[in-house]
This record gives C-alpha cells, sequence and structure tokens, in this order.
C-alpha cells in the first residue's frame, strides 16, 4: 500500500506574509496536497495553491484534481484565480465545500473574479470544474475517504478527516477549540470532535495565538498553541503540526515555541511528535515512525 505523502503549500493564516522572516515555514496561505498512488487531493486554495498549479502543470498525466474548502474568507480561496490548471484545455476539477446560507460555492468562486476585482472574467476558464457541497458527512472515491466535520469558527467551517494509503490525517485550519459562542455549541461538540480526530496519524491543526494574544483575540475563531497541544495528547494522534500561522509570526518565534513545546513533550514522557507546518516541505507517514 502507498503511504500518503503530504505538501503544505500555504501554512499562513489571514493574509499573505512573504519575506525573510518568513521564508522557512512559508507566507503563502492556506493549502495542503495529500498524494496517494499518483493522485491528489487538494485542501483549501490560499495562494499556496498557485505554486502548486505550477507543479501540476509541469506533471506528467491528467490534469484532474479534487478540492476541498473549509470555508470561504479570503485567505482560503484567494489563489484560485491564479491556478493555473484552470486555463488548461483538458482538466477537469471537482470543488466541494460546506455551503454557505443560500449562497452557492460556484457563486462565491465567481464572484471574486468580477471586473471590480480581477481582470479574468469567470468564463475565461477553460478546464470543467464539478461544483458540489459536503458539510457534514463523508465523501469515498477510490483509495480515499474523506470526512468532512463543523467546527467552532465564523461562517460555516469543516475541518476534514482524510483516509488513505492506511493512514489518516486531519486538516483543521480554522477552529476555536475554547471561548465564544458559535452554532454548533451544543454540550456534545468537544466530545465528537475529539472521536473526528482521534488516533489521526497527522493532525494539521489551526495554532494563530499564544495564550497571551488570545485574551485579546477571544471569538475570532482560531486556537492557541497550548489548546491544540492539549487536544493532540486527549484524542491520542501520533503527530502534531501546527497551522494557519500568524502573519506576524516569524520563523524564530515559530521555531522556539515549537521547541518549548516538545520539550514539555519529553518531560511529559508523551508519545507526541510535534512541528509547525513548513511550505514545500514533504511530509511522508512511513510505517513505524510517527
Amino acid at each position: 500500500m502507498t503511504e500518503p505523502r503530504i505538501t503544505c503549500w500555504g501554512t499562513r493564516g489571514s493574509i499573505a506574509s512573504p519575506g525573510p522572516a518568513t521564508a522557512h515555514y512559508g507566507g503563502n496561505t492556506c493549502c495542503v496536497e495529500i498524494e496517494v498512488g499518483g493522485r491528489s487531493l487538494v485542501f483549501d486554495a490560499g495562494t499556496g495553491i498557485r505554486l502548486l498549479g505550477r507543479q501540476l502543470v509541469e506533471r506528467s498525466g491528467s490534469l484532474a484534481t479534487d478540492v476541498f474548502l473549509t470555508h470561504f474568507h479570503w485567505d482560503h480561496i484567494q489563489g484560485f484565480p491564479f491556478f493555473a490548471p484552470l486555463y488548461q484545455e483538458g482538466a477537469s476539477f471537482r470543488i466541494m465545500g460546506p455551503r454557505q446560507a443560500d449562497a452557492e460555492i460556484q457563486t462565491l468562486f465567481a464572484g471574486q473574479m468580477g471586473p471590480v476585482y480581477f481582470p479574468v472574467p469567470f468564463e475565461a476558464i477553460a478546464a470543467r470544474i464539478d461544483f458540489a457541497h459536503l458539510n457534514d458527512g463523508t465523501w469515498h472515491d477510490g483509495e480515499f475517504e474523506v470526512r468532512a466535520m463543523r467546527v467552532r469558527h465564523p461562517s460555516f467551517t469543516v475541518g476534514y478527516r482524510i483516509n488513505a494509503g492506511g493512514r489518516s490525517i486531519c486538516y483543521v485550519p480554522d477552529n476555536e477549540l475554547e471561548g465564544a459562542k458559535y452554532a454548533v455549541d451544543g454540550g456534545d461538540w468537544r466530545k465528537r470532535f475529539l472521536q473526528f480526530v482521534a488516533g489521526a496519524d497527522l493532525l494539521l491543526h489551526d495554532a494563530m495565538f499564544t495564550d497571551a494574544e488570545y485574551t485579546k483575540r477571544i471569538g475570532w475563531g482560531h486556537s492557541t498553541f497550548r489548546q491544540v497541544l492539549d487536544l493532540a495528547v486527549e484524542s491520542g494522534v501520533k503527530r502534531l503540526c501546527f497551522f494557519h500561522h500568524a502573519p506576524e509570526r516569524t520563523d524564530a518565534e515559530l521555531r522556539a515555541i515549537v521547541d518549548e513545546t516538545r520539550a514539555e513533550v519529553e518531560r511529559r514522557c508523551l508519545p507526541l511528535a510535534v512541528d509547525a507546518a513548513a511550505e514545500g516541505n514533504p511530509i511522508t507517514l512511513e510505517a513505524g515512525h510517527p
């Protein structure tokens, strides 16, 4: 069985922040690719999808890809008009994501390519695109299984659990684990979410704030490093990658947070590998290695 290969093409939250201070962990906004057996699934279409698009065009084989969106905030869709395969004859894409009230996915995508915002019209897209909604539920295709669960974030936002190649990857880029009030709150959300991520081989989870920063940002829809570590320990995941990095967070600051977290994990003798998602560095979940 082929092991999945995960590549983060964009790891940043809110707005792209390129520059020397963010070169290692990356300045592009959210986009993650999961490959198994030569086939790719893409999660979110932030500015990182532009780089992925160039790679897909250069690769051999047909341009047929499934794209899963967690929601429609700018940092998760703003790379879409710059995704080169969209303008390739014969390319084919399925784009799935949670329905937003009465707005269709196609309407939301076409809107950002209106003449007020973008010079190339939506009608210039040459690829075939099929749109579908995935709010809560499971999608199957071949050896891929993708489960969606609504999380605690403004607008209808989901996290995904991907089972492929005998491994499980959870991708939850925007989620406020504690604090504020959300439509999903009903007494058992935390229990259901713990079950959703339980035992995952890899958890990519929103860790945008430090504890000190969070006190002034309650209700913004994001979690702290401490909250996510507690989640990983409680749910028994094997590997944790902090994700959705704050745009002002430098590589040096992120590295220090990772080092502090690893030291705590070691002190507590926890069976957990910890890192921060880094742009362009593939993650291979090899057998026997967390």
